[in-house]
């Protein structure tokens, strides 16, 4: 077991130095990710002064576009405020305004599991703003062939973990295609209405994310050409079965009735 949490370490090591080498880098990335926050701000739950929460927060950026959210992940780094896991949290009952994943919903092996626990922090009315892979047709390509993670569509997602499990038993997961298969399919909808209500399932083309390259993949246009890209991405979001990348899931604890 010792060994096997060293290779997930050293796995999170080497993604977070090489992601925060490729933001240095890359200006771009600032730029559309800013418009990725701009869009989940707009969904906060609270005004001035919510307490706002980020886990699995990588190189930390999202301070940089909202000011004060806490900056957790699984790991210490300089620039995380505290360590803490989905399944854990130290935060106590009743005491978050909205709690953000950007691409940590699809590392979650037991998501029903990990959403309990985010169930449990949150105010009455606050909310989990999930932002994944989405599985158009392009989004099938893009991460599918051109992503190093696995979709995991042919493996059945386990939303509960099995009694005795603990969170310290957990290691490295990655099913890009579980938020697009919760969020938008039938099968599990049961499973959330009793606890959430879905504010929002908003599906983004992306493309000048995808042409980008990301953290990982060459740059297909220069740096000015940003706002061309937006237009087009504007452009494709009208045919989100085609051109839909990317998912935003805006989750509201429902208040007791």
């Amino acid at each position: 077991m010792a060994d096997r949490e060293q290779v997930d370490i050293t796995r999170h090591e080497e993604e977070i130095l090489r992601n925060l080498e490729s933001w240095r880098k890359k200006p771009l990335l600032g730029e559309i990710y800013a418009g990725f926050y701009r869009r989940i701000a707009a969904r906060l739950h609270g005004g001035p002064g919510a307490r706002c929460v980020e886990l699995g927060s990588g190189i930390g950026n999202i301070r940089e576009f909202i000011p004060g959210c806490l900056r957790t992940d699984i790991f210490p780094h300089p620039w995380i405020d505290q360590v803490e896991s989905a399944y854990s949290l130290s935060f106590a009952d009743g005491s978050v305004d909205n709690l953000i994943l950007f691409d940590v919903f699809h590392h979650l092996r037991y998501p029903g599991t990990a959403l309990n626990e985010l169930h449990r922090v949150l105010v009455p009315g606050g909310r989990v703003l999930i932002f994944e892979p989405c599985l158009s047709l392009l989004g099938l390509l893009v991460f599918g062939l051109l992503h190093h993670e696995p979709l995991g569509l042919g493996k059945e997602i386990r939303f509960f973990a099995p009694a005795g499990w603990s969170p310290q038993q957990d290691t490295y997961y990655a099913a890009q295609g579980n938020g697009a298969r919760i969020f938008l399919g039938r099968k599990y909808r049961s499973l959330l209405c009793d606890q959430w209500q879905v504010v929002a399932r908003e599906r983004l083309a992306a493309i000048s994310y995808v042409a980008s390259g990301g953290y990982r993949g060459p740059q297909l246009y220069p740096d000015r050409a940003l706002d061309l890209m937006r237009r087009l991405d504007r452009l494709c979001d009208h045919l989100p079965s085609l051109f839909a990348t990317r998912l935003l899931v805006v989750l509201e604890k429902k208040s007791p009735t």
